[in-house]
Formats: C-alpha cells, structure tokens, sequence
C-alpha cells in the first residue's frame, strides 16, 4: 500500500505497538489520516530551538539548553516568546519503510502557537525518518498568547506514509477536472495555489489580528473567550490590507477547497519571494474536508498569516500558498465531518474554537 496511512492503518500500527502509548489511546484521538499527539506530564523551558543532530538524542541536547522544569500536572502557563520542549505521550517503532510527517492541528496554528515535533537523531523538524524508533517531542513557543497546558493536550499531530505519493502537476489538474478541488478557477503549480479574501460579501472585516497584550488562554476551554479580548478585527473596503511587521493575522482563502476522500492533503509554503510573509505551519488537510457527502460543501482554508521584516500590501485575490495533495493508501473508514468531531467543517473566516462567535 503506497501512499498516507488510513485511519484503519493507524489502528493496526498501534495494535502492532510500532505506536506505542505511555496512557490509554482517548477518543478522537485517531484522525482519518493522521494520529494527534498527547502531552506528557513535564515541560523544559530551554534557552534556544534546537534539533537533536545526527547521532545525539534530544535528553542529551536538553542537558546543554535546559533553563528549567516545569510540572504540568495540575496545569501550568507557557509563557509567550519563550520555548519549551515536551516530552510526548507516543513514541514510535516504525517499520523500515514508513516514514512520518508531523504537524500543527488547526486551533494550535490559529493560536499563533509555534509547535514542532522532534526527535532523537532529528536534522528536521516535523519529519522522521523510515524506520525510526524511539520517543518523541513536542517543542513548542507561543508567540501570539501565553496558554495553559496539562498532560493529554494535543497540539500537535502526525501522518505516516509509505513510499510517495504526491499528486504531480499533470495529475493534479486531471483530478480537479474530474471532482473540482476548488470553485472557479485551478492555479495549478507545484501543488494547488490558494489566494487570499479580502473582499467578504456583505461585510467589510476581512480578518483578524492578534492583540500584543493578552490574558491567559486556557487550552481546554472551548468558546470560553471573548475574541474582543484577543483580536482586533482588520477591516477594508478597498481588497487591500498592510501586514505589520512582527504581527500574526487570521484570514481565509477566497477558494472553497475540496479534499476527495481517497486524498489527502498538506499546506506548503509559498515561494518568499512573493513578499515579506508566511502562512502558519498548522498544514494537514485530511480526506473529505469540504466534501459534500461528509458536510463541508464551501470550505475555506483559514490563513494564519506573519509577517516577517518590512510593511506589506497584500491585495484580494494574491496567491499566498499552495496544497499538495497526496494519494491515501486505502480509503480510510472514517472522513473528516463525518460522524467525528470535525470543529472546521464548512468554515469561512473562522477564530480557534477556543472563541466565542462574535456578535
């Protein structure tokens, strides 16, 4: 079976303990495409990022940058523009030809909160190599909001796949002709590019942007926070916003995106040529977002737009990333919005779940 590993396979993986677990597996923990990860029950705030390196492990490397320790037992506050690293609940003891992607799950990227995975011998983040046994990590760095975090939190999540199965250009257009991948027009390049709203019919907020002095968010509560608090709403009657430098916004595509369930996609990164941003890293899009038979006809990507060093125009309508779909090695048994919890199912410009709808 080539290609991402179903949620059946994912099941299969862990009965065979080539996912092994410290806790009990939760519900909703299985993704139809992917795995999310639990923090475990200690937090190490550390001087700098770093990767373990080609023959090190990440409990040495903690031992050269490790400032403190940090029990997250009874829940403890990860301060903003500081970074820590996590040791995780899963581990792995993969077979020799299956390698892994890992990624941030939705509401951890709308938070602005920077979490990667990391491993022992790792020379990048959020990919392990085929074959790969041992534990794993999350570092993390909130930028936007200090959060409160407890053992269990998933905030991250991993993908596993055999061998390669990444859509070329070629198959990527004959695939939209057949079941469009998005409404209107396909710009097809290395991937399918998306561009960005900044004309919302019927209202003049195009997005939001992360206040710099913020409260505590609590992880595990759901539509407990008033945006307000938060986020300052972006408004334009003209398709055209200026990204301040060092700020975090949210924003949508102005495509309706489509993940047919034998797919499954990931946002990459678009070329930095074309300004001074970055969309977020939070990037899996799993089998059946924005399908209609699993509820999501008129899906839009949410943006989770920095920018980086220099004031820039971005204009309704520009291209700001692309999705690179892949082939699903099975069908998996279940589809995102169908029959599991699925908080971004049919969205538009949406705030992480952690918000209430504002008024």
């Amino acid at each position: 079976m080539t290609g991402v590993l179903p949620s059946q396979t994912i099941e299969t993986m862990l009965a065979r303990d080539e996912i092994k677990l410290a806790a009990p597996l939760i519900e909703g923990q299985i993704q139809p495409a992917s795995l999310d990860l639990r923090l475990g029950t200690v937090a190490y705030r550390v001087r700098a990022s770093f990767l373990a390196g080609q023959g090190r492990t990440v409990a040495e490397r903690l031992e050269e940058f490790e400032m403190h320790r940090i029990d997250l037992s009874d829940g403890a506050v990860l301060e903003k523009g500081c970074v820590y690293v996590v040791p995780l609940m899963e581990s792995l003891d993969l077979p020799a030809d299956v390698t892994a992607v890992a990624n941030a799950k939705s509401s951890t990227g709308r938070l602005d909160l920077l979490t990667r995975t990391i491993t022992d011998g790792g020379e990048e983040f959020d990919r392990i190599r085929a074959g790969y046994s041992g534990p794993l990590y999350a570092e993390i760095c909130p930028r936007s909001f200090s959060v409160l975090a407890r053992p269990g939190m998933r905030l991250n999540q991993i993908r596993f796949r055999n061998g390669q199965a990444v859509l070329d250009d070629a198959t990527l257009a004959k695939l939209h002709a057949e079941t469009p991948l998005v409404d209107g027009e396909a710009v097809i390049e290395d991937g399918l590019g998306f561009s960005v709203d900044l004309r919302l019919p019927g209202t003049d907020l195009v997005g939001y942007r992360a206040k710099p002095h913020t409260g505590v968010i609590d992880l595990d509560r759901i539509a407990a926070y008033d945006p307000r608090d938060y986020w300052e709403e972006v408004r334009s009657d003209k398709g055209r916003i200026i990204l301040d430098p060092g700020a975090f916004y949210i924003l949508v595509s102005r495509e309706a995106v489509h993940i047919p369930p034998e797919y499954a996609a990931e946002m990459a990164p678009y070329l930095a040529m074309v300004g001074e941003f970055r969309v977020h890293y939070a990037g899996f899009f799993d089998p059946g977002f924005g399908h209609a038979e699993a509820g999501g006809a008129g899906s839009r990507g949410v943006l989770e737009v920095r920018c980086h060093e220099a004031p820039f125009v971005l204009e309704h309508g520009q291209v700001v990333g692309r999705l690179v779909y892949e082939r699903m090695a099975e069908l998996p048994q279940q589809l995102y919005g169908a029959g599991i919890a699925s908080n971004y199912q049919g969205q538009g410009l949406k705030l992480s779940k952690h918000f209430r709808v504002p008024d």
